[in-house]
């Protein structure tokens, strides 16, 4: 009533602010808060004392209870007086707390037994919980005169309601104490705590409320009687500071104000003058973005024509080196004599380079373009590997000995893209093979967490540290003498680490000069097809080759897990009662002697093109000849064949390596006569029915008049280019099977693209050599079985 009759007298401008949010009330209600919880434990603990005492009181007065009883009860059991015994019991019921009294002599026997029921209450289940329903007490009777001789036992059982009641009580009354305290206190402080605290303060809130900040002749709040000193005074003389400074800073905002308009005026003019010079500029502006997207529209223009260009430069110098290589080959499958098959075999060697040379030039302008696009399909990395170093292993020195170390476990197929995973590997082996001389020139492939792994390693000339950075900028080799002695543009090894980082790989070099260099490229393509284990074979084989040789670790690598034995030595002498199955050499000291005490085949491993004429070969015979690199596929059929007498390729032989002829029927649309002739000589080596078409017209016309199995279709001709007839193809929709496969010599990216969007299966880029060809037929026209 006090607290609402002083809100009542505060001005209108103060806000009342709800009991429960005043200072007094937060003040008073955490004090008692402590304060209660303080008071209860202390009740608490109060209350546990007199606990332990009263549990202690229970055993403390019955045991004196006992001892007052002691020498009646022994001198009754002596007597064996049972009427004196049940004055005694009935005198022992007789205590508020014993509910039963029983008296019996030294045999047991019974002299009295008295008994009342226990006395019920609402508290007895506390009581209970507390000090136990009842407790049971004994007394051994004896006389002092006779200490030894037992005479009897008194028992009581005692009702521990009667302690467990007026502890509870005791209890009651000190929580109840601690509580009436506890509110007496929270009284005493919210008075204190309100005319201490909260009545000052609301007096300064309503002198607050009811002042004008703005007015320019603010009065001073007066202080609140004894609060001068403390944090009450305090807060008023900030305010009157304030009313100061505020005071102070509306003069000088006002001063300001009419400074600020006489600027307004000026600016005014000022504005004026600048909107006229701003129209000038504009128009300068509007004058130059014209020109900017003038120059925009030039460099637009620039980028198509050199996109243009590139397409008509890859189209112009394939179209001729198609037809180049292509003669040169058909001529090699020609009688020649030695001299004739050197000189094409050079020139066909040559041609080959320049198409590698136009196809790097090609991809690195993709990267500057951001035109490549990478496949992820599946593909057999081990075997591409093998195809890779065996085409290029005619580029190897004779001494130099081409090994191809593929990890047993490496997977059977992997997704990514062969066609730049294959041009990584080729421009990494012809790099080492070219600055190898002597020696060896690995490739290892093997996986890693996530990827795979390929290494080339060689014994050549080696990469001085300060040029190993430069060795991967375009057009750029490890020195002026190099490019002199060893040949080649430097677009190699820089295509190749731009390969690594587009399939977000990475390319290292390890390298000291005069002492080989190697590669190692980690790529994440992951694992497609487990690695297949081929069938086991029998038999014992033993090499004879250096223990620093590729061959050897080629050998103990692959044969224990095909199930063969395998031992090396040094020298054809250590073959003495061996009895091999099958004899492996690369060495031919020596070996013309071991016929006929040797009947074992023998596999010789030669170097490209180095394997021994008709005559020396027979007097070797039985004798089988591989070129390095030995393949995984072509060993194992191999061994098979030597061992076993069969012709099965077994469980790891690779598709598309057959000869066998074929018979398709094809339509050529080419309107080039060069070409022309290479296709169609190429395609009758295939086995292969050719019919030529000079222009998407004549190819609709004969498609009218036969039945073909593949169409290859040459994209730029005269009359009707090869897009054209494609969409007419399917849109008439009488071939909807038939595949047809570009023949272009454009290898731009969006050169695909825009042959599948006409309709077209599938696409070889020129020039194109017959294992591209075979493996093409192969996939759209599958050979079928021969008839009988």
């Amino acid at each position: 009533m006090l607290a609402q009759r002083t809100e009542s007298g505060t001005g209108s401008g103060y806000m009342d602010i709800k009991f429960t949010n005043r200072l007094s009330y937060k003040q008073a209600r955490l004090t008692v808060l402590v304060g209660f919880i303080l008071g209860t434990l202390l009740s608490l603990i109060q209350i546990g004392i007199d606990y332990a005492s009263e549990d202690a009181s229970i055993n403390r007065e019955m045991q004196a209870l006992l001892q007052i009883s002691h020498n009646p009860a022994s001198r009754i059991a002596y007597n064996l007086d049972a009427e004196l015994a049940n004055e005694l019991t009935l005198g022992l019921l007789k205590s508020p707390a014993i509910t039963r009294a029983r008296l019996i002599d030294n045999t047991d026997s019974v002299l009295s037994d008295v008994q009342r029921p226990r006395e019920q209450s609402s508290y007895r289940v506390v009581s209970d919980f507390l000090f136990g329903q009842s407790r049971q007490f004994q007394d051994r009777l004896m006389l002092d005169q006779m200490p030894s001789e037992y005479l009897g036992t008194l028992y009581l059982e005692v009702d521990t309601f009667a302690f467990g009641s007026r502890f509870l009580k005791r209890a009651e009354v000190t929580l109840l104490n601690g509580f009436v305290r506890s509110l007496v206190l929270t009284g005493i402080l919210l008075a204190l705590f309100y005319f201490m605290l909260t009545k000052p303060l609301v007096r300064v809130i309503s002198a607050l409320s009811n002042s004008n900040a703005r007015a320019p002749n603010q009065n001073k709040l007066a202080f609140p009687p004894g609060h001068e000193q403390d944090e009450i005074g305090v807060l008023v003389k900030v305010a009157n500071q304030q009313f100061v400074s505020m005071a102070t800073e509306i003069q000088q905002r006002r001063n300001a104000e009419n400074r600020l308009t006489d600027y307004l005026n000026e600016l005014e003019n000022i504005v004026s003058a600048r909107t006229n010079e701003l129209k000038s500029s504009n128009t300068r502006l509007s004058q130059s973005n014209e020109e900017l997207e003038q120059a925009r529209r030039r460099a637009l223009d620039m980028a198509q024509a050199r996109a243009a260009f590139l397409a008509n430069m890859s189209h112009e110098i394939r179209t001729p080196l198609n037809g180049l290589l292509g003669m040169i080959a058909l001529s090699l499958d020609s009688p020649l004599n030695a001299e004739q098959r050197q000189q094409l075999s050079i020139a066909h060697d040559s041609g080959k380079v320049l198409v590698e040379l136009l196809n790097d030039i090609l991809d690195l302008s993709k990267f500057d373009a951001g035109q490549l696009e990478l496949e992820r399909i599946p593909f057999d990395l081990g075997a591409l590997v093998e195809d890779t170093a065996n085409l290029l292993s005619q580029n190897a020195a004779p001494s130099v000995e081409l090994t191809c170390l593929i990890d047993p476990q490496f997977p059977s197929s992997v997704l990514g893209d062969p066609t730049r995973v294959r041009q990584i590997v080729s421009n990494l082996l012809s790099n080492a093979l070219k600055f190898t001389r002597f020696g060896r020139v690995d490739v290892r492939l093997g996986t890693y967490p996530g990827g795979v792994r390929l290494e080339v390693c060689d014994t050549g000339i080696g990469i001085p540290l300060e040029a190993q950075v430069r060795i991967f900028q375009p057009f750029t080799q490890a020195g002026a003498g190099i490019t002199r002695q060893y040949g080649g543009t430097g677009l190699g090894l820089a295509l190749t680490r731009n390969l690594c980082e587009a399939m977000q790989g990475r390319l290292s070099i390890s390298s000291e000069a005069g002492f080989g260099s190697q590669f190692s490229v980690e790529l994440p393509l992951s694992s497609h097809t487990p690695a297949i284990a081929p069938a086991p074979l029998r038999g014992k084989v033993v090499a004879i080759s250096s223990a620093s040789s590729g061959l050897d670790e080629l050998l103990q690598s692959l044969l224990p897990r095909w199930g063969l034995t395998y031992s090396r030595h040094d020298s054809i002498d250590s073959l003495v009662d061996l009895e091999p199955d099958l004899l492996v050499t690369d060495n031919l000291d020596g070996l013309f002697g071991l016929r006929p005490s040797l009947k074992a085949p023998i596999l010789l491993v030669t170097a490209y093109g180095n394997f021994l004429p008709g005559e020396e070969a027979a007097q070797l015979a039985p004798l089988q000849q591989q070129a390095r690199p030995l393949a995984r596929n072509a060993l194992y059929q191999t061994l098979q064949r030597i061992l076993q007498g069969s012709d099965d390729a077994g469980p790891v032989a690779q598709a598309g390596t057959q000869t066998s002829e074929r018979r398709a029927r094809i339509l050529l649309v080419e309107d080039n006569p060069v070409n022309q002739l290479v296709a169609k000589g190429m395609l009758g080596k295939l086995g292969c029915e050719v019919i030529v078409a000079g222009h998407g017209g004549e190819a609709l016309e004969q498609l009218e008049q036969a039945a073909f199995d593949l169409v290859l279709m040459d994209c730029n001709m005269p009359v009707m280019d090869g897009y054209e007839a494609s969409r007419r193809i399917r849109q008439s929709g009488r071939w909807p099977d038939l595949p047809i496969v570009a023949l272009t010599a454009n290898a731009m990216p969006e050169e695909r693209e825009r042959c599948r969007a006409a309709g077209m299966n599938d696409y070889l880029a020129k020039p194109f050599r017959r294992e591209e060809l075979l493996a093409l037929i192969d996939h759209w026209v599958p050979p079928t079985a021969p008839e009988t």
